[in-house]
């Protein structure tokens, strides 16, 4: 046999056993083709800075160049292992170290490139989908066109040039190292499955569980009034970092190894088929991918948290946007309002007007305000300046005139400063002070955030009252335009003509009139771009991870090969292995999945009120979604271990 046909026989051999490996790197160069595309299309100049995503997406780009440049890398580490002794043979044939390099960068060199023009091919067939996605979730009405982008292609092309030499770079440090004798034993030796657990395991262990336990009960607290200094604040993040960290390296190294160890024993010893092909193995395989487990547990834990939070912000826009402008318009004054109103009529688009007058008053609300002693958070609760409207303002609310309810905190805030259930609130004039029994807080929004400070809650009085501070104004604190004008168009169907006729009217940047619509535009089309980047960059992580462990249970497959030859003479069927491997792999994917979703959960519940409204919808589907996805791998490698048991008795 010649070289050339070795050459052949081996890349077809490598194409069959790697196809996972082959789309992983199609998939990466497609990805990454297809963003730099994006870099270089001038639609996204012609959006007239409704996207100003090229920053955020030449970034995106440099992480997923690190991110499939560190799994081809990883890759390339175990099945130049795997091949370790094809290369000892050929070492035994006669064949130098050079000329082995020169084989394998050969048959590297065909796969490798092959895989690149393809994912370039489709990375360039997908470009116009994915700029129709990014206009999508930005709310650019820009038309998107498929265009081919020398300079993306050239960059592509530099950039997965630099990967190939480094993966040489790898293979003929591998190879010049490494003895015959030693090339025969390396597969053997990467993994050790047969140690017991020692002492230090098992406090190792238990450390971890608590560790992350810790980690988890102090993200609960992290802004809960416990830490009351931007010090602290920081040393509690830091800590939970760690320990969650840490925590979760534990766990791999000793945890898992511990529980399953206590389950065994409560078994007496008497395992069935599927603890042996389950339990066992992965008491001990664990331990020796500890580090892996512990790298993407954490970054999936990343990529999760932070597509959930960038899709809270985005899922919220509606509630941000009505919290902040209750109305479909929020008018400077009543000059802006005339002249908007005779715009609409020449449009003949009906509308209606809200008028709410609104003084600003210094009110006394240490009795209802659950604030404790800080640093970073200190609030004057006895003299603290806050919004007040009439009751006759508001439909469906009537008060007494010593009553009075709160409405419109943000979530924010009330997370750093609750309320009490009741208590007195003492509102202040200049002069005199008005004594109310508080009665609840309420979630509607009447006035834009422009009087509230952002978020702030606004005091609803009964209208004596109300007129009572109104003749006794401190002019220290009130504003100059102290009446609220509010535009609501009547049919939805004329709500985009009449935001058109808004912007066309008024200068957005010299007025303080603001509609609803351009803020709802506005908080999407900002958060739409770092959802977009942070999406494809969790799903490139989701892919070369998956594919890493996949590749793990391939060499495990190939190692336990022998003992299901065994299990099968003794008369075990397909069907009995089957079973102990489909339990075998929920437990190897399934652990790092739930750990990570686990992590993700505790770091978007500790902070997600900064970013929107809503929590659970934005998050179930992030992580639904995730380990859908995440599970394919999981399904691949039992169709991959099918194959071995079916194989065991050829």
């Amino acid at each position: 046999m010649n070289v050339n046909s070795l050459i052949l026989k081996n890349l077809k051999k490598n194409i069959k056993n790697y196809y996972l490996y082959v789309f992983a790197l199609v998939f990466g160069v497609a990805l990454y083709f297809a963003f730099v595309t994006l870099q270089f299309d001038p639609a996204l100049d012609q959006t007239k800075g409704d996207v100003k995503g090229a920053a955020a997406i030449k970034v995106s780009s440099y992480l997923l160049v690190i991110i499939v440049a560190v799994f081809l890398l990883y890759a390339n580490t175990i099945f130049i292992k795997r091949r370790s002794k094809e290369i000892g043979l050929f070492q035994l044939i006669g064949m130098t170290k050079n000329r082995i390099f020169n084989l394998l960068t050969v048959e590297n060199a065909i796969l490798y490139f092959g895989s690149m023009v393809i994912g370039i091919f489709a990375g360039f067939s997908f470009s116009k989908l994915i700029l129709m996605v990014l206009f999508k979730v930005t709310g650019v009405s820009s038309t998107a066109e498929l265009r081919f982008s020398g300079d993306a292609l050239l960059q592509t092309i530099i950039v997965f040039i630099g990967i190939y030499l480094l993966i040489m770079m790898m293979n003929a440090f591998f190879i010049k190292k490494q003895s015959i004798l030693a090339l025969f034993n390396v597969k053997s030796s990467t993994e050790n499955s047969m140690k017991g657990m020692s002492i230090w395991e098992v406090i190792m262990g238990l450390c971890g569980i608590g560790l992350i336990a810790a980690g988890y009960y102090v993200s609960t607290r992290l802004f809960g009034g416990d830490f009351t200094s931007m010090t602290e604040l920081f040393m509690a993040m830091a800590f939970i970092l760690g320990s969650v960290i840490i925590g979760t390296y534990f766990f791999y190294k000793g945890s898992v190894s511990f529980i399953f160890n206590v389950i065994r024993k409560q078994q007496g010893g008497y395992l069935s088929i599927n603890q042996v092909l389950s339990l066992s193995s992965i008491m001990f395989r664990m331990k020796s991918n500890s580090l892996l487990l512990t790298v993407i547990t954490t970054v999936s834990a990343l990529a999760i948290g932070l597509l959930s939070l960038t899709y809270i912000s985005y899922y919220s826009a509606d509630k941000t946007a009505i919290s902040q402008t209750p109305n479909h318009f929020a008018l400077q004054d009543e000059n802006e309002l005339q002249i908007f109103e005779e715009a609409l009529k020449q449009e003949e688009i009906p509308y209606d007007v809200t008028k709410i007058e609104v003084i600003q008053v210094n009110a006394d609300l240490s009795a209802i305000m659950k604030q404790k002693e800080s640093e970073g958070f200190q609030m004057d609760t006895r003299n603290t300046q806050m919004a007040v409207i009439s009751d006759k303002d508001v439909k469906g609310v009537n008060l007494s005139p010593g009553e009075t309810i709160l409405t419109g905190y943000s979530d924010m805030l009330s997370r750093f400063i609750p309320m009490k259930d009741s208590g007195r609130v003492v509102y202040k004039g200049k002069e005199h002070k008005e004594k109310q029994n508080y009665l609840s807080m309420e979630d509607d929004f009447y006035v834009s955030w422009k009087f509230t400070g952002g978020g702030f809650p606004i005091g609803i009085v009964d209208d004596a009252v109300f007129n009572k501070l109104k003749s006794d104004l401190d002019p220290s604190i009130q504003m100059e335009t102290s009446l609220y004008l509010g535009l609501d168009v009547k049919e939805a169907s004329q709500l985009k003509d009449a935001n058109k006729l808004f912007n066309q009217t008024f200068n957005q940047e010299t007025t303080q009139s603001i509609s609803q619509l351009n803020s709802k535009e506005q908080q999407r089309s900002n958060m739409g771009i770092a959802m977009f980047c942070v999406a494809f960059l969790g799903l490139a992580f989701l892919v070369t991870s998956g594919c890493i462990l996949y590749f793990k249970q391939m060499d495990e497959s190939e190692d336990e090969k022998p003992n299901y030859t065994i299990l099968r003479k003794l008369g075990y069927t397909r069907g009995d292995l089957l079973r102990g491997i489909q339990f075998k792999q929920l437990f190897n994917f399934g652990i790092p999945l739930m750990i990570g979703l686990l992590h993700s959960y505790f770091a978007v519940k500790s902070g997600w009120f900064f970013f929107g409204n809503d929590f659970w919808a934005p998050t179930l589907i992030v992580m639904g979604v995730y380990a859908v996805l995440y599970s394919i791998f999981g399904i691949l490698s039992v169709l991959y271990y099918q194959k071995v048991i079916r194989d065991s008795l050829s």
